[in-house]
């Protein structure tokens, strides 16, 4: 018994000093916790209204931006304060006490990347986008703050068009020219001081002796070549000089032969002219133009027994049509009989025909499923037929290639139901070439016998019946319009009908023209000059007027942000744009270097505010278009801009 009681005091005295140890180590923390909690809920109930106050602060702005951006541009600290009605607010200079809480908003510009995106720090100001701090701080129970960190943009922006004939030109074009189409436009020079689109009575005729009815014309740089084929009573051949003054055309020589050879096709070179005549024995009849007088040099005896339709030369080798064959010819020489190199069967009577780069574009006819077919002449001594063109249409007549040998411009034989000019896309020269959607266009009763391209992206028709001589604007290639031609207007001797077509742009004085012979026995070549005005160019810029901010009431401190530009751009064209920004000089635009930068990659107009060279914001704008082509028959045409601007 003893024993057990000494045991049960024991664990007494145990108990009550682990109490007392618990004791002192709880005490404090659940003395500090009531504390803690105590002074948490006034925290939480201060940070609650601070939060109050921020969001208070952000709608404040949001209604001062709305009132206006000139309210919000400002930089530096401000505080939002209700305006004398007591329903709107304003901002007011500095920070502001309520209630012991101080709150401050510190406005600044944005800052954006040269992808326009909005950065930290190192970037370019943009005065129509604000960054705001929000603060709102207090010192009891304990010294705390919130922030919250906003962006402003501004919701209206300006905006200024050009797009008019008067507009355009008060700028400065260097290789482009202004036109009124559509009211104004930008295009690339295109020689010539006439219009396309609205033909004079020609330049120049000439006539040629005896009575023979031309049928083919091709042009170099001052020279024509023509042939008689529609009968033999004229001359096999004429060559034509053209000077810088077409009005001084003459014959230079003719060439004849007994008995007469009809030519029914011409390809012509400095020195030689090669005639697709109607001699089984010597279809393709070469002339030596250095003898006086021209006499033949060589010809080229086909395997087959039909008359030759075509020719076309490039360097060392000549390419014949003749029946419904292709034919590859040996031109290393000029003399003697040349040889054949290669030929291929064709799905029907060939036409006339073009060859640029590795392949030759030759017209269908007698075939309801193809009025086209492209040969691969690489190598020369084995073509094949790789392509063709099913358009529907009657038969092929004439073919045009486009420089980048991505187009081809095909018209056939007058049709009733169908169109008979045609817009292929022959890009990939494999298999059946697709028509461009769209690409048609109806000549309205004439029958086509060529097709050419001219500068300012016309095409040209030439046929008999109806309106003999047709302008074709292709800049859409979805939708060729009429833009002109013969018209009521006699354009004296085309009733008797125009058999072919050639064009040329003149670099001795920069313009451009289109050469037909015709019917008109008294004066079978006329040569009419074409447009828009200036000097052909490949490449050209446009430079605006100036735009001065502050001179048609805005700040001088305006902010351009972005345009929109709308153009037309066939293939092998292209344009851009630049902007220039600048201060003024005392006040004025004048003497202003306008240093031209592109724009960023999202479109927007960059923004740059280091002092010196180009600057925006400021107070002096011009913008430059910078147009180009690759192709002589292609240019791009620049409609509008509308710039968007802050002032």
């Amino acid at each position: 018994m003893g024993w057990s009681l000494k045991l049960t005091k024991g664990q007494s005295l145990i108990e009550v000093l682990t109490a007392v140890g618990l004791t002192a180590v709880l005490l404090p923390a659940l003395i500090t916790g009531l504390v803690a909690s105590r002074e948490g809920r006034a925290q939480l109930a201060q940070r609650s209204e601070a939060t109050e106050l921020a969001r208070e602060a952000a709608e404040a702005l949001r209604v001062i931006r709305e009132k206006g951006w000139i309210n919000m541009a400002v930089t530096g600290p401000y505080h939002p304060v209700l305006d004398g009605t007591g329903n709107s607010w304003t901002l007011a200079s500095g920070s502001q006490l309520i209630n012991g809480f101080t709150r401050v908003m510190v406005i600044s510009d944005a800052q954006r990347d040269a992808n326009n995106d909005i950065v930290a720090s190192g970037g370019t100001p943009d005065p129509s986008t604000k960054k705001v701090d929000i603060t709102v701080s207090w010192g009891t129970p304990l010294a705390s703050s919130i922030l919250s960190t906003m962006y402003f943009t501004r919701l209206e922006n300006l905006a200024y068009t050009e797009t008019t004939e008067e507009q355009f030109l008060a700028g400065e074009p260097v290789g482009t020219t202004v036109t009124n189409d559509g009211g104004g436009a930008v295009t690339l020079a295109g020689g010539g001081g006439g219009d396309w689109c609205s033909p004079t009575n020609p330049v120049a005729s000439k006539d040629f002796s005896g009575n023979g009815v031309p049928t083919d014309i091709t042009a170099i740089e001052g020279q024509a070549f023509a042939g008689t084929g529609a009968n033999a009573s004229g001359v096999s051949f004429v060559n034509i000089d053209i000077p810088v003054d077409p009005t001084q055309t003459s014959i230079v020589g003719t060439f004849a032969q007994n008995p007469q050879l009809k030519t029914n096709d011409i390809f012509g070179e400095t020195n030689y002219a090669y005639l697709a005549t109607d001699n089984n024995q010597k279809e393709i009849v070469i002339i030596d133009l250095s003898t006086s007088p021209y006499s033949e040099s060589g010809n080229f005896d086909s395997s087959g027994p039909s008359d030759a339709n075509s020719v076309y030369v490039n360097g060392a080798t000549g390419y014949m049509t003749a029946g419904s064959t292709f034919y590859t010819l040996d031109l290393s020489s000029h003399t003697g009989s040349r040889n054949q190199l290669g030929s291929v069967a064709l799905s029907g009577t060939a036409g006339k025909m073009m060859v640029s780069g590795s392949y030759a574009y030759v017209t269908i006819s007698g075939n309801s499923s193809r009025e086209l077919e492209i040969i691969n002449i690489d190598p020369p001594t084995s073509p094949s037929v790789v392509g063709w063109a099913d358009v529907a249409g009657t038969d092929g007549r004439d073919v045009y290639i486009n420089d980048s040998q991505t187009r081809a411009y095909l018209v056939t034989s007058a049709s009733v139901t169908q169109p008979e000019f045609f817009i292929i896309d022959v890009t990939s020269k494999d298999g059946a070439q697709p028509l461009v959607s769209g690409g048609t266009y109806d000549t309205s009763g004439m029958d086509p016998k060529g097709v050419t391209l001219v500068t300012g992206n016309k095409a040209i028709i030439v046929g008999h019946d109806a309106e003999e001589y047709q302008v074709i604007n292709i800049s859409t290639e979805s939708s060729p319009v009429y833009c002109g031609g013969r018209g009521s207007d006699p354009l004296h001797g085309l009733d008797s009908g125009v058999n072919g077509v050639a064009s040329i742009v003149d670099s001795r004085n920069g313009k451009a023209y289109s050469y037909i012979v015709t019917g008109d026995s008294g004066a079978e070549l006329k040569i009419i000059e074409g447009g828009p005005g200036g000097g052909y160019a490949t490449s050209g810029t446009f430079e605006s007027a100036i735009f001065d901010a502050a001179a048609l009431g805005y700040s001088q401190i305006t902010a351009f942000n972005r345009y929109i530009a709308n153009a037309i751009l066939p293939s092998d064209t292209t344009i851009s744009y630049q902007f220039a920004v600048g201060d003024a000089v005392s006040g004025s635009c004048t003497g202003v270097t306008y240093i031209y930068v592109d724009p960023n990659p999202d479109g927007s107009i960059p923004l740059d505010d280091d002092g010196s060279g180009y600057e925006n914001p400021g107070q002096c704008f011009r913008y430059k278009a910078i147009l180009n082509t690759t192709g002589s028959g292609a240019t791009p045409v620049f409609e509008d801009i509308t710039i968007y601007f802050s002032p």
